[in-house]
């Protein structure tokens, strides 16, 4: 796989103020769950960079909303050094810190649950931007997944996570729990928290991704990361957020479930198995924490 010409002169436009020019070009294959073009760079000054490169419209909306946080938050403990962009109108250009010789989990320790933790803390007690989507306002769907659940509910059968009869008794205990979760707030969060977007890298423990910034309980956070951890063989949920968490234990659920039943996206193939595998903990949280039978 090689850089097309366009790329090459749009990465050298982005790279302008480091005064240094890519000299060889290394293709991120792996991990990603996006049709973003992603690429390691070494520079004839002996740097290297990470780059995205928007592939479509929606890869150059969320470059666009990313660069944003990226440049706004530049120096903040919890990001990758921001090191340029270009934006051509069609396939934007972010090159950040490269940091694929960090250390990416899993697995998980006790210190690096402490650490991304102690990292969120961090997010959440920074100022946000202005502009921002509210999670409360804004992310509908983290309400209402149950609703779309019952609208298509041979999809989520499908899935195999529970049956029609305990479906029918215990998704309007569900569905309450979830229409109620506290989102609002003014604290900044990252909202899509898992493992591919987490990177230790000596004593820094690092974010990438970050367009579904948005404003909000900063718990939504380390509630949405859960069930994701607890998947890859960390805690359970309950573990790590005190009793009192059902509506994030439901609205997880409820999110993890109607996005798994949705059709498979072509360009991104990983987004459904992961949103399953999401799924089914934070079903076995949802329904510890309302008191209801598991789901067989």
């Amino acid at each position: 796989m090689r850089p097309t010409e366009t790329d090459v002169a749009n990465v050298t436009r982005a790279l302008k103020k480091l005064r240094a020019r890519p000299v060889e070009w290394q293709a991120i294959t792996a991990g990603g769950n996006t049709p973003a073009s992603r690429w390691v760079v070494s520079l004839d000054d002996g740097r290297t960079a990470f780059l995205k490169i928007a592939t479509d419209d929606a890869t150059a909306s969320w470059l666009r909303d990313e660069h944003v946080m990226y440049s706004v938050l530049r120096g903040a403990s919890f990001m990758p050094a921001y090191l340029g962009w270009y934006d051509d109108g069609h396939r934007p250009v972010l090159a950040i810190e490269d940091v694929s010789a960090g250390d990416w989990p899993p697995p998980w320790t006790t210190e690096r649950i402490e650490a991304v933790l102690a990292c969120l803390g961090e997010v959440a007690s920074t100022p946000p931007p202005d502009g921002l989507p509210r999670a409360g306002d804004d992310h509908p769907g983290l309400r209402d997944g149950w609703a779309e659940v019952e609208r298509e509910r041979d999809a989520a059968l499908a899935l195999g996570l529970f049956g029609a009869t305990w479906l029918v008794e215990h998704l309007p205990a569900l569905h309450r729990a979830a229409e109620a979760v506290p989102l609002a707030g003014d604290a900044l969060l990252h909202f899509d928290v898992r493992s591919d977007n987490l990177c230790f890298a000596g004593d820094r423990t690092l974010l990438v991704d970050w367009n579904w910034a948005c404003v909000g309980n900063p718990v939504a956070d380390v509630a949405f990361w859960l069930p994701s951890l607890h998947g890859e063989g960390g805690p359970g949920p309950d573990e790590i957020l005190p009793e009192g968490a059902e509506g994030f234990a439901a609205a997880a659920a409820g999110y993890f479930v109607s996005h798994a039943a949705r059709p498979p996206i072509p360009t991104a193939p990983t987004v459904r198995p992961l949103q399953l595998g999401q799924a089914r903990v934070a079903l076995a949280w949802a329904a510890r924490e309302l008191g209801i039978p598991p789901p067989s």
